[in-house]
């Protein structure tokens, strides 16, 4: 079964992209929800967490101390690495269990993953795709959703890579620009997916 990557900056539109290979019984492994799931039911990476950033990581009914990890990861680079390295790996377990479930007669899955290249998982991919839109209507979506200002969508753009280099990993790309058809660029995809297949 074929495994595609599928990321985008903050604000591309990335899950209204997966929503479309959706419509086409495509399943997709949504990865950043997937992180949180497992953070509170994945034993390895919940001792891992206590390990690394102390047993008050976990309140006592097992529930994630998301202020205190915040407050020791946010603006340390090496703290936030070592957060990855235990999440990361975690995740990538989960997808591989995940893609074991899915039936045989489905042609690829999607992994979507806000982070596919920084973790390195899109090496585990056959093909990688990325959407990209404008800055202006990437920074207007996050404004909207999120109810906040264009320089807080900002901080966070400047802790992911860039899209420029993005698109040197990618196989594909899809532009979530309003303008060009998502649909049309979305069933192309689908039909390039297909005659990959063996």
């Amino acid at each position: 079964m074929l495994k595609i990557g599928i990321t985008g900056g903050i604000g591309s539109g990335k899950t209204t992209v997966c929503k479309v290979f959706e419509t086409l019984g495509i399943p997709v492994f949504y990865a950043d929800t997937v992180a949180k799931q497992i953070m509170v039911s994945d034993p390895i990476l919940v001792q891992g967490v206590k390990d690394t950033f102390g047993a008050e990581s976990y309140t006592a009914d097992g529930v994630l101390n998301n202020k205190h990890i915040a407050g020791i990861v946010f603006n340390q680079a090496d703290e936030l690495a070592k957060l990855n390295a235990l999440v990361h790996p975690a995740v990538f377990r989960a997808f591989e269990h995940w893609v074991k479930d899915i039936p045989s007669t489905v042609p690829y899955v999607l992994k979507e993953a806000a982070l596919l290249f920084e973790s390195g998982s899109y090496q585990m991919c056959d093909r990688n795709v990325l959407v990209v839109a404008p800055l202006e209507l990437k920074l207007q979506r996050v404004m909207q959703r999120d109810g906040v200002t264009a320089e807080q969508v900002k901080a966070r753009m400047d802790k992911q890579l860039s899209d420029e280099e993005k698109a040197k990993m990618a196989d594909m790309l899809v532009r979530n620009n309003e303008t060009d058809s998502l649909i049309i660029q979305v069933m192309e995809l689908h039909h390039q997916f297909l005659n990959i297949l063996p």
